[in-house]
């Protein structure tokens, strides 16, 4: 497997690991014509996105957390 295979691969992954999310499948050629810094540029902004949602719901969740 090639480093863009690899590359494109981990981008799929990332899309289905959010949770309520149905399976996602990124035909491969679409992302082909893309250079390998594009693609890691595509799973940076996945990852922050990724985190930027866990903080949200962390902030939206400490609403409700009972202090004694």
């Amino acid at each position: 497997m090639s480093r863009k295979d690899k590359l494109i691969q981990d981008i799929q992954n990332l899309l289905n690991s959010y949770e309520g999310v149905h399976k996602t499948s990124i035909n491969p050629n679409l992302l082909e014509f893309m250079d390998e810094d594009t693609l890691v540029n595509i799973i940076d902004s996945l990852l922050k996105q990724k985190e930027f949602s866990k903080e949200s719901d962390l902030e939206w969740l400490e609403k409700f957390k009972k202090y004694d």
